[in-house]
C-alpha cells in the first residue's frame, strides 16, 4: 500500500471530543473505529457490517483496521518472563 494511499485511509477517521467522547470515528458518521473493530473481532464478516450499517463503504471498515495496525505497530513491546 502507498503511502498515500495509507493517508487517504487515515483520513476516513476522525476525532471531536462532542462526538462519542472523542473515540476515533468514522468521517462525518457516528460510527467508532473500536463499534468496527469488535464486530470484526467477534466473526462479522465484512458484508455483514456493511449490511448492518449500511452508511459505511468498505473502505470505512479498512480504515478501522488500519487505524488499528498503526496505533498497534507503534507499540513498544514488553517481554513476559514465564514463571
Amino acid at each position: 500500500m502507498s503511502i498515500m494511499n495509507q493517508q487517504e485511509l487515515l483520513n476516513r477517521i476522525t476525532f471531536n471530543p462532542k462526538t462519542l467522547r472523542g473515540k476515533p470515528v468514522i468521517l462525518g458518521l457516528r460510527i467508532s473505529v473500536e463499534m468496527i473493530l469488535e464486530l470484526l473481532g467477534k466473526g462479522a464478516t465484512t458484508e455483514e457490517i456493511l449490511e448492518d450499517y449500511p452508511e459505511l463503504e468498505p473502505l470505512d471498515i479498512q480504515a478501522a483496521c488500519f487505524y488499528a495496525y498503526s496505533l498497534v505497530s507503534q507499540e513498544e513491546i514488553i517481554e513476559r518472563v514465564a514463571n
